[in-house]
């Protein structure tokens, strides 16, 4: 659950896309894409460059006599370049988005409604069937699938098996045994838990607590409130109150808890698959133990992962719906997995053998059927990039700076009523 870059509006940008140059993509890259004979453009994840993917990417070029330029960003970058072409009008035929992005460039018009494929061939590839629920959910729009899914990714708790079992720590499955855990845990220059402070990891801790954070038909913001609160006072306590975590630092790394629980100086996380590979290359010896989610009022936890769509303006939708269709499936996420370790969003995917023989793995993978998408009602409003501004700022406050949580929480809302109502 990485950072999501910042979802300003596409009129803030425009001004720059004449001048935006292609970041962190392919050496050769060109500096404008175009629909040219033979030739396939795709945006790419720089960190999701398998090599299931790239024989894939060498079958459909075979099969469909293109060559696939595979251009490569971080995230930021990639949607810099992404809302330029936009403006321009010169698009990519197909782009990898870190979640979220497929409503909201629905909403915009700057992706093409992918029903027509989805009614002709889903059935035979088992889609929707075979995809979790959430999946499905968040990159549809007016009842319409303009994305699919290609990871399913979630956060739940990771920890030092060694440190707790030193400890005497039997691994907490709720709240209370979490912070009690915690508090054993901290001494000798280690403490129990680390935070992150980047807000969107704010989120399965509201989710096991039963916060709605918006309620597209009601307008109600972060009810029930008094949850909210204590959800948010409950981290900020682990900090400031209980000294069982360090004060996060602020800025725009995610991967400073990983670092600490890498370094032992941390005997638990809350994180996702994206930092098990970080800390077995640099802490072999760490005896790795992951557990379900943390449960509150319910046992829960937050959706992430990356989907693909189609540009409204791409000439060439069924060579990008052949494109999806040949790299979701079954077999691909199977060496996909079998790779990196990466989770998929089939339901078949949970029953293979990789995944279940695999301690690790298979925890994420039972967790993801509670796995929820906590800004999905935001999306449809259009305005999720001032929501996810305000969010920040309330975050830090209440975590870094130890502002109370009903005091910033109430600022929040009242700003973001100003801007969803």
């Amino acid at each position: 659950m990485p950072s999501h870059p910042s979802r300003r509006d596409l009129l803030r940008l425009v001004g720059a896309a004449a001048a935006v140059p292609v970041l962190s993509s392919c050496a050769g890259a060109p500096a404008t894409q175009s629909a040219a004979p033979g030739t396939f453009t795709v945006y790419w994840n720089a960190g999701h460059d398998y090599q299931a993917y790239r024989k894939v990417i060498a079958e459909f070029e075979q099969a469909n006599k293109v060559k696939v330029n595979l251009q490569k960003y971080q995230w930021p970058d990639l949607r810099t370049r992404l809302l330029a072409d936009f403006a321009s009008g010169t698009v990519p035929d197909l782009v990898e988005e870190p979640g979220g992005w497929v409503q909201e460039f629905a909403v915009s018009g700057n992706a093409r409604s992918l029903q027509d494929f989805v009614d002709r061939d889903g059935q035979a590839m088992g889609f929707p069937a075979d995809w979790q629920p959430v999946t499905v959910e968040r990159n549809s729009y007016q009842d319409k699938v303009y994305g699919v899914q290609l990871h399913l990714t979630c956060n739940t708790l990771v920890y030092n098996q060694g440190m707790l079992r030193e400890a005497g720590v039997e691994v907490p499955a709720t709240w209370e045994e979490f912070l009690d855990a915690a508090r054993k845990l901290t001494r000798d220059g280690v403490y129990g838990v680390a935070l992150n402070q980047d807000y969107t990891y704010m989120w399965p801790w509201m989710v096991q607590a039963g916060v709605t954070p918006y309620d597209l038909e009601t307008k109600a913001i972060m009810e029930p409130r008094a949850d909210a609160v204590a959800a948010l006072q409950f981290q900020a306590d682990l900090v400031h109150k209980h000294k069982v975590a360090p004060v996060p630092v602020a800025g725009t790394d995610y991967s400073g808890p990983q670092k600490l629980f890498s370094a032992k100086r941390a005997a638990m996380i809350l994180t996702g698959p994206w930092d098990l590979d970080p800390i077995r290359k640099t802490s072999a010896d760490i005896e790795l133990g992951v557990a379900p989610p943390l449960k509150n009022k319910t046992a829960a936890t937050q959706a992430a992962g990356v989907s693909m769509f189609v540009p409204a303006k791409a000439t060439r939708p069924e060579l990008s719906w052949d494109f999806i269709k040949r790299i979701t499936a079954l077999q691909v996420e199977q060496a996909a997995t079998k790779e990196t370790g990466m989770l998929m969003p089939r339901k078949s995917w949970v029953d293979l053998p990789e995944v279940q023989s695999d301690p690790v793995t298979k925890v994420f993978a039972d967790a993801l059927p509670t796995a929820r998408d906590s800004s999905q009602q935001v999306r449809l409003t259009g305005q999720l990039g001032k929501w996810e501004e305000q969010l920040k700022v309330m975050y830090q406050q209440v975590l870094i700076q130890n502002k109370p949580a009903a005091e910033a929480l109430d600022t929040f809302v009242k700003a973001a009523e100003g801007f969803l109502k």
